[in-house]
């Protein structure tokens, strides 16, 4: 049975609930208002049961935390964190990781709002779960590569970011910057969320890298990423310089048992 009708804030980010679903689906947004309906409708249209979703909205100006709202009417399963401002992707993520952790659901998967990670393939990402610890939606494992849509210079770069930190960090993960994946329950709360406070592709790094650490099973399965049709890329050149150095920070953190 899906959980019933739920709207957050930031003054009370767990109301009372109820349900079985065991898995949610966290979509952070900033200005996604040409995508999210698509994307709340296809996972749900494919999941009519069994999951929830989280949408944590930055206070957009395009309204869409409005267009989530409304949704709400016809989609119990559907919930909605509004936040004050554009805090960030990473801070983002803690909060939904914290509202997982509160309701006590099972599995916890990061997504994008803009399709380019197919709904579709939340499928196959709990589906690893039967033996792992957290699973990878990887565009580029086996050294394979599987990005539709993208400018040649950001594969590029992308591709450069993951050899690069697989080199400093020893991480066995092809795709360590990919931003689709699933965490089960427990490795959420056994990380310590109050020290992660990275943003964008470095968040991801880190989760990993802590997951990783911890002796964790990790898993990637592969996914097919096409690149936005409509809105606007989030990425900034201050997550790529953050990316760059991230991964010193974490090396020598680990080496010097500080992590």
């Amino acid at each position: 049975m899906p959980l019933p009708i739920t709207s957050t804030d930031e003054s009370n980010p767990f109301p009372p609930g109820g349900g079985d679903p065991d898995t949610l689906v966290i979509i952070p947004t900033y200005n996604e208002s040409e995508n999210i309906s698509r994307v709340i409708e296809k996972v749900f249209t494919l999941y009519p049961s069994g999951l929830d979703i989280l949408v944590i909205d930055d206070n957009s100006p395009d309204g869409t935390a409005a267009i989530v709202t409304a949704l709400q009417q016809t989609q119990p399963g559907l919930r909605l964190m509004k936040r004050s401002g554009k805090l960030g992707l990473g801070t983002a993520y803690l909060a939904g990781f914290r509202y997982a952790i509160e309701k006590e659901y099972r599995f916890v998967i990061e997504m994008d709002a803009d399709l380019s990670h197919d709904p579709e393939m939340i499928a196959v990402l709990l589906d690893g779960m039967d033996s792992a610890d957290l699973v990878i939606g990887s565009r580029y494992v086996n050294n394979t590569v599987n990005v539709i849509n993208w400018p040649l210079g950001r594969l590029v770069l992308s591709k450069l970011a993951s050899v690069y930190t697989r080199m400093i960090t020893g991480m066995p993960i092809f795709d360590p910057t990919g931003g689709f994946k699933c965490f089960r329950r427990k490795v959420l709360e056994t990380l310590d969320l109050q020290r992660v406070n990275s943003q964008g592709y470095s968040f991801q790094i880190e989760m990993n890298f802590r997951a990783w650490k911890k002796g964790f099973v990790i898993r990637e399965v592969p996914i097919v990423f096409t690149d936005r049709t409509v809105g606007q890329s989030k990425m900034t050149r201050k997550n790529i310089r953050e990316a760059v150095w991230i991964v010193w920070w974490l090396k020598i953190k680990s080496i010097v048992g500080l992590l």
